[in-house]
């Protein structure tokens, strides 16, 4: 599904990913963590093509996001750590916005919206303009945006923050059903017990470098993922 291989990225003198490969396969929840800076968002930047990368290859469904993104970008979501959003919109006028990109049909568009609009309890707000959301809101909004066109792929950048906790539970169910439908997840995050209990596979990321990566078994061994990833980190 997605097919990282020998991925590298610089910033000038800065080396923010140095020879990352990985590959998610369907039906995976896979985790990528890592401390800050360590290249989790370069990285997601560079496999949704919003950033032009120095090495190495990026397939998406055997597709290469250099050679044709926009062929890539039908069969994948992006939900980034902090959404940007027309404020100017309703937030009904921006899912329909994202549906017409995708070209969803207006039947099964509505059946959508009205699911997850109601699964996050938003549905009463749709005809509000966003520029009224809370942080939270905002994020529930970029979630359903991204679910309504059903990609084959997800790719989400610290996607709990700013969720209450009933929206988290919500979600990572939601998650599961993605990968139990055949499709795939790569999301990063800084919230170890939710990656230890949610993932199939788990990569940990120090300086740019891949320094495990595996079954969340393999990765922690008999320890917790926190114990693990501190100790990695040490």
């Amino acid at each position: 599904m997605l097919k990282i291989t020998n991925l590298s990225k610089s910033f000038g003198e800065k080396k923010a990913v140095d020879n990352l490969s990985l590959h998610i396969k369907p039906g995976e929840i896979y985790g990528f963590i890592g401390h800050n800076g360590a290249g989790k968002t370069t990285t997601l930047k560079s496999v949704v093509g919003i950033l032009n990368f120095d090495e190495g290859e990026i397939l998406i469904d055997g597709i290469s996001i250099k050679d044709n993104p926009i062929e890539c970008k039908k069969n994948f979501a992006y939900i980034p750590d902090n959404p940007d959003l027309y404020d100017f919109m309703t937030a009904i006028q921006y899912l329909n916005f994202v549906a017409d990109i995708f070209n969803v049909p207006a039947d099964e568009r509505t059946e959508l919206i009205h699911k997850y609009a109601d699964i996050f309890e938003i549905r009463n707000d749709l005809a509000q303009p966003i520029s009224s959301f809370s942080h939270g809101m905002k994020q529930k909004l970029a979630l359903i945006s991204a679910l309504i066109h059903k990609p084959k792929l997800v790719i989400m950048d610290e996607p709990f923050v700013g969720l209450d906790p009933k929206a988290s539970h919500l979600l990572k169910g939601i998650m599961r059903e993605i990968c139990d439908n055949g499709g795939a997840i790569f999301f990063s995050t800084h919230v170890l017990e939710v990656a230890e209990k949610l993932c199939d596979k788990v990569a940990i990321i120090k300086g740019g470098k891949l320094i495990r990566c595996g079954t969340m078994d393999e990765v922690k061994g008999d320890e917790s993922l926190e114990s693990a990833f501190l100790e990695l980190e040490g």
